[in-house]
């Protein structure tokens, strides 16, 4: 990684998770040997959780502005640590990732796993989720984001929706719906109050994978209450997939 003209390999971390924030750390402390560090970060949230390095806001104007950028600032390897929903970023990753001949690793937190007592409906979309409510119950926690509300706006009469996420929602959306503003990591009590508080009858969730939102789930297990999973979209064909930011480091180091 490697050249005469920048004697420390630049990084390209993409997005602003746990697990970017963690491997930033990890690479701005020598972990992975000298490294010149650059998270990029979507933008999407007013007060983000800055990682440590260099921090960039903002998009790149798509796969092709991307490739320039990898190319102008000399980047030696990128990891893609988007959100993993972040499916259209992803793509350009890969695709930019290829065109500028650039090492790309996507560092992606597992799945979550269904255990005994979960009652969970794994669907592939927020429409399909929408669609299956009515069957389910009629006081519906989402968790989904702020964003994709439109789905759920002609999901049956007589539903009310509690919406968490951390920055107000954008777009059009149910019409009974309370807004609530938080940021995890949350707790399971924190979680079973909240299900309680708000007579919560269903949740909906994304598989976002992780411990910091994991709580809903075992509340949701403990109360009977059905949990509508959106299942992620799947990682571009042909890159390789860290679990963990120290596989991810030891992919850089070259192991």
């Amino acid at each position: 990684m490697t050249t005469s003209a920048d004697p420390a390999p630049r990084v390209l971390i993409l997005g602003g998770t746990t697990e970017a924030r963690r491997l930033a750390a990890l690479l701005a402390s020598g972990a992975a040997g000298p490294l010149r560090v650059v998270s990029s970060l979507a933008g999407r949230v007013a007060r983000p959780v800055l990682p440590e390095g260099g921090v960039r806001i903002g998009g790149f104007g798509g796969a092709a502005g991307l490739t320039a950028y990898l190319r102008e600032e000399r980047v030696a390897a990128v990891v893609d640590a988007t959100h993993p929903f972040a499916g259209v970023m992803s793509f350009h990753a890969a695709e930019a990732a290829a065109g500028a001949g650039v090492p790309l690793l996507a560092l992606r937190r597992p799945s979550w796993r269904r255990g005994p007592g979960d009652r969970w409906y794994p669907v592939a979309s927020l429409e399909e989720a929408a669609a299956l409510l009515p069957s389910l119950g009629r006081r519906v926690f989402l968790t989904t984001g702020r964003t994709g509300l439109a789905a759920f706006a002609d999901a049956g009469p007589g539903l009310w929706f509690l919406l968490r996420s951390v920055d107000p929602p954008v777009g059009a959306g149910p019409e009974e719906c309370e807004v609530l503003l938080d940021r995890g990591p949350f707790t399971l009590e924190g979680e079973r109050e909240v299900l309680r508080t708000y007579g919560v009858e269903v949740v909906v969730t994304k598989d976002s994978g992780g411990e910091a939102t994991a709580p809903k789930l075992t509340a949701a297990r403990e109360a009977g209450i059905p949990v509508v999973v959106v299942r992620r979209p799947p990682v571009p064909e042909g890159v390789l997939v860290a679990a963990t930011p120290e596989e991810a480091v030891a992919w850089l180091r070259g192991g």
